[in-house]
Formats: C-alpha cells, structure tokens, sequence
C-alpha cells in the first residue's frame, strides 16, 4: 500500500538528530502536517501499519511467529513447567544464534522503522520475561544491536512503547481491506504475548479513544484559529466548541468503561502486564546489559539509562498529554501552594516529561507546539470573563475540565480494578471470583503501593493529576463552581 504523495510518510525523512527549529512556532494553527496527526484519525495513522518487515529483516518476524504460536510462558509463572523452561530455552538459543542484520536501509523508511522497533521490542520483553526470575539479564546481540540502532534513528527507547502496541499495532479484520479508515468496527490487533481476548482488548480500547480524539484534535484547531481573532463573535464559536470538546472527553470515558467488557482483571494481572515490565520494574539487582554495547565495532552505541527503560504505560498517550496541556492542566499551578505540593507537582511533571520521550518523535513537537502557544485557551477564557462578562464561555471552559476530571476519575478504578485490587488478593492468597471484579474495584481504592508499569506508584500519581485538573476549574466571585 502506497501513501498519497503529500501524505506525511510520502515526504522526505528528516535527520533523526535534528531538533525543532530556533524560535517560537507559529501557534495560530495545530494543521501543520509535521506532526504526523491526521485530522480523521489523530494519532493513529490513517493505513494500517506494516504487517510483516521484508527480507532480510523477516529474521525477525519468523523468531517472533515462533515466541507467539509457541506460547511461551513467563519465566516467573508459578505453572511453570520443565517442560515449558526447555521450550523457552529453546526459543532463546535460536534468538541468540541469529545475525546481526544492518539497519541503514531502514533509515529511509518511517514505515519500516515503526514495524523493526515493535519487533525488536516485542522480541526483547519476550527473551527478558521468559528467563529464570534470578537469572542475569543479557540481551543478545542479535537483539540488542538493531534495537539500539533503529530507536536512536527514531529517537525513541529502546523498549516497548504505547505505540508498539496500540497506534501501530492494528490491522483491518478483513484482509483485503486496502481503502477506507481505520474504526472502532473493522480493526484488530497484529501482534500480542498471550493471544488472549483480554490482551487484545486491552489494546484496542485506547485506539479506539485515540480515534476518537480526533475530533477533540480539530476542536482545538478550531479554537485555537478562533482565539486569534478573538472578537464576541469568535468567543462565542469558542464557547460552542468547548461544549463540543467536552462531549468528546465524555465519549472517551465511556470508551473506558468497555474495558471492563473483554479484558478480565486477573488474566491481565497475572498473564498480560509481566510481560511489559521494564527495567525499574525487575525485582533484586537484575539490570538490563545489552550485548555488543562498548565493543569496538558498535562504539556508537551507548547503554541505555533507567530512564530509557519504562515499560509501556497510558501516560505515554499523546492524546491526554495533547488535552491536558491545551485546556492549561500541566502549566496551571494552584495560587496557594504548601512545599510538599509543590514538591509532589515537580514529581508528577518530570514524570509526565519523561514519559513524552517514549511518543513519536512527531508527536512530541506537536505537543511542544501546543506547550508554546502564545494565547494559551486557560489566559483568553479568564481575561475575557472577568467582572461577569462572557459566562458561557467560562462555563463551557469549566465543563471540558469537569470532564477530563471525570475521565481521570474513571481512570482510578480502572487501576483499582486491574492492578491495586489483584494485587491485593495476591497478598491474601485469594483468585477473583468471576463477576466479582467491580465491586472488588470500588473497595481498593486506597490499597498498599503498586506501581505502573511506567515506574509509578499508580494510584499516588493518578490522584495528584487528578487533583490538578480539579484545580484548573477557573472561579470567580460571580460564578462558583466547584468540583
């Protein structure tokens, strides 16, 4: 399948080591095609992604067809079989034994680079999870050295991302599907560890919020084309497109809520999420050396640090990252701050900056764009609706956040229920009876630390960023409203 010829992946790939260009950019628009976000599908690209690398690179596709179909068990499975290490062991000698493949050729393909990094990342968390628990962590070269190679190329960790495994991670159901745009009806999931409905349910209900937000992508645009002119008429568009933008943060939570359908607690638990693990999630001292890295031969590749090596997380999402800076969420501080809030805050944006480092490049500078906007949407509404003036537009801006708050309100049961809750029962000795896991949800709110795949301790973290975006609410003495 071949992009339009003014289509982002049809234009001329950029150095990967260039940065953004000196200066402010022009904010008065969000349409500018560098950042790789397409006005029907937002982040999610708008064909489906590579399903298979071509020759040479088909070594790894066929190693990773083996991990699959093989069903290769994590090596901390209390199920574990002999039988199960010896098939393992297997798959990992045959994965050690393989070439070194060069990767410059990749280099002038976006298409080709996101397929290499899944695989290779894909094949990485498998070769980790599936070792012995106490066993030394050494990723073959085989392994290491295209890896480190294709995420230098595309700035990326080299480690699974969120958009290995949701934005280009899909496929149409029918094969020969070859038009048409991705929706929540007609795409699946190419490649995942267990080949659960679970794990593939996971999966899908953040790209189809992604598809979603598309439309919250324009409304900004919109807004943002609007709060250039800003006169009563703009206003008011702005008023109306912030209602809109709040019934599209609304869908998003609904969206959520059907993860409760396909993807059941425990199996995600015990069977899905080990194998997304990291580097600061390993138990004891087990680091993560990636063979090859110091010899001469590969000198320019260096050893990742810890921060390379979060496993995939929610807060590596664009999207929410996009929605929270543009309504003035991350750059909003409360007037009144103690030094342990201030000190929680700088934790919660130095792990929201980190996590921006595992996005597409692309995305990154889209986010940037957003973050220098020299009419922040926080300032105009608040300027223009002082001393009483204008208060639909200070309602309608207060609504988008009450419903960001509620989606990140719906965001703590969801880790209540999937990991604070089976954690819990682990501890007590106890499996979830089926049907059970809602209510188990509700009471394990405040349950003991367990932290994110990300390296967080999740339910900490999500409270305080919910708690902030409570506190972007704009209040006046003429119009109260509380969250």
């Amino acid at each position: 399948m071949t992009s339009p010829p003014l289509h982002f992946l049809s234009l001329p790939r950029p150095d990967a080591n260039s940065g953004p260009a000196a200066g402010v950019p022009d904010t008065t628009t969000v349409a500018a095609h560098d950042f790789d976000v397409d006005a029907r599908t937002g982040f999610m690209p708008p064909q489906a992604p590579l399903s298979r690398l071509p020759e040479p690179w088909e070594l790894w596709e066929t190693v990773l067809d083996e991990a699959i179909s093989s069903r290769l068990k994590l090596g901390e499975a209390k199920d574990i079989t002999e039988e199960d290490r010896q098939k393992s062991e297997s798959w990992r000698d045959k994965t050690r034994l393989l070439p070194v493949l060069q990767t410059t050729e990749l280099k002038q393909s976006e298409v080709l680079l996101r397929r290499s990094h899944l695989v290779l990342a894909w094949l990485m968390h498998f070769y980790i999870n599936t070792l012995h628990p106490t066993a030394p962590i050494i990723i073959p070269r085989s392994i290491s050295i295209p890896l480190l190679e294709v995420s230098d190329y595309m700035i990326l960790p080299p480690v699974l991302t969120y958009s290995d495994d949701v934005l280009y991670n899909w496929k149409f159901k029918n094969a020969e599907t070859t038009t048409g745009l991705p929706t929540s009806d007609n795409i699946c999931i190419q490649t995942s560890f267990t080949s659960t409905v679970s794990e593939e349910h996971f999966y899908l209900v953040p790209a189809y919020m992604e598809l979603r937000g598309a439309v919250a992508l324009s409304l900004m645009s919109l807004i943002m084309d609007e709060a250039y002119v800003r006169d009563s008429i703009a206003l008011r568009r702005i008023s109306r497109y912030l209602q809109h933008l709040s019934h599209v943060i609304n869908d998003l939570t609904t969206i959520l809520m059907t993860m409760r359908e396909k993807c059941d607690p425990d199996v995600f638990y015990h069977e899905v999420r080990p194998w997304f693990k990291g580097q600061d999630s390993m138990k004891g001292e087990r680091r993560w050396v990636f063979e090859g890295v110091g010899e001469p031969e590969y000198e320019h590749l260096k050893q990742p640090s810890d921060d390379q090596l979060h496993g995939p997380s929610a807060g590596q999402s664009s999207l929410i990252h996009a929605i929270d800076t543009f309504l003035g969420v991350e750059s909003h501080k409360a007037s009144i701050s103690g030094a342990s809030q201030r000190g929680k805050e700088k934790q919660e944006e130095s792990f929201l900056g980190r996590m921006q480092k595992y996005m597409p490049r692309h995305h990154r500078a889209f986010l940037r764009h957003l973050a220098t906007n020299p009419r922040p949407l926080r300032v105009i509404v608040d300027e223009e609706t002082t001393e009483g003036r204008n208060p639909e537009l200070r309602i309608a801006y207060n609504e988008a956040v009450q419903s960001l708050k509620n989606l990140r309100d719906f965001h703590l049961r969801i880790v209540a229920m999937y990991i604070i809750g089976p954690s819990r029962r682990v501890a007590a000795g106890q499996r979830e009876i089926p049907g059970t896991s809602q209510t188990a949800s509700v009471a394990t709110i405040d349950a003991p630390v367990e932290k994110g795949t990300g390296g967080t301790n999740a339910m900490v973290f999500l409270k305080g960023i919910r708690d902030r975006t409570a506190d972007t609410v704009l209040v006046s003495n003429l119009d109260v409203t509380t969250i």
